[in-house]
């Protein structure tokens, strides 16, 4: 017996050093969540590792109680059976009220976190009109003075005189690009069905859905590369809703801006509809290029 634990114990070791690699050597204090990349995350993340310290603290004296049960008040040989109606009203008022205190101040902190990651008094440095149709997306940059960044549905009147664009298709994944250390907000559009937009590096998402201009800001804390993609099974080609996240320094989102504008993907609004909100083409014949399906 001695043997096979110890066999065991190595075989559950590599297993767990082989899995471990410099993105995921940390997931444990993090209990599996991405190493957050902006500031809205990190506030996350502490709400998600306090829920699960609290929850293991709980389960931990739960399950001492019940081993304790077990061994302190199990049958003997000359014992007869335990009386089942008795019981304890000190234990049982204490088991009432501990939920109810572990369910306020579990609300109380995620309100306080909920508060502070959509908080609209917060002001934004950037504005971006982000569109989710039917299977892609459509990044709208602001070109020009910024003005004040609530959008209604059906606005005519937007943050930014111009706009440049980059809009995904069916065999090319859009490229969404962010300036670190810029608070961002994204206006979110859907002239078609609900889609939800999330990018996990950023422990943030929220739906998409027509007739409702959704919102929330972000703050990237480092550069780099991030992926993005649709939470909601928004239909056929849900599957090809990714795009690619790129946080990069003020001037290469300068730059970036300037060679869309360069490659004449300009509008005086942004581009909310119309032929972005129809299947593109090469969909309609179930074309599943690999390129697309990544």
């Amino acid at each position: 017996m001695r043997r096979m634990a110890a066999l065991a114990a190595v075989g559950i070791s590599v297993l767990v050093l082989g899995g471990c690699s410099s993105e995921t050597k940390d997931e444990w204090k993090r209990a599996a969540m991405p190493d957050p990349a902006s500031l809205q995350g990190e506030k996350i993340l502490s709400l998600w590792q306090g829920a699960w310290v609290a929850a293991l603290v709980t389960g931990i004296i739960v399950w001492g109680l019940i081993v304790y049960a077990i061994i302190r008040f199990r049958r003997r040989s000359d014992d007869e059976i335990p009386v089942q109606t008795r019981y304890n009203l000190p234990l049982e008022i204490f088991y009432t009220i501990a939920p109810v205190i572990m369910v306020i101040v579990f609300f109380a902190h995620t309100v306080e976190t909920q508060n502070y990651v959509l908080d609209d008094d917060r002001p934004d440095d950037n504005c971006m009109e982000i569109v989710g149709q039917q299977w892609s997306w459509t990044f709208n940059y602001g070109v020009g003075e910024k003005g004040d960044c609530e959008v209604t549905p059906n606005s005519t009147e937007f943050p930014y005189s111009s706009y440049v664009h980059d809009s995904g298709t069916g065999s090319q994944i859009p490229q969404l690009y962010l300036p670190v250390g810029v608070t961002t907000r994204f206006n979110l559009h859907s002239p078609d069905v609900i889609h939800d937009f999330g990018i996990p590096g950023f422990l943030m998402k929220m739906d998409v859905i027509p007739g409702r201009v959704n919102h929330y800001s972000i703050t990237p804390t480092r550069t780099g590369d991030f992926r993005g993609k649709c939470y909601e099974l928004c239909g056929v080609y849900h599957s090809r809703m990714l795009f690619d996240v790129h946080v990069v320094t003020q001037e290469e989102y300068d730059a970036h801006l300037q060679q869309l504008e360069d490659a004449g993907a300009t509008s005086e609004l942004p581009l909310l509809g119309g032929d972005y909100a129809s299947t593109p083409a090469g969909l309609e014949s179930g074309d599943e290029s690999e390129e697309g399906a990544e």
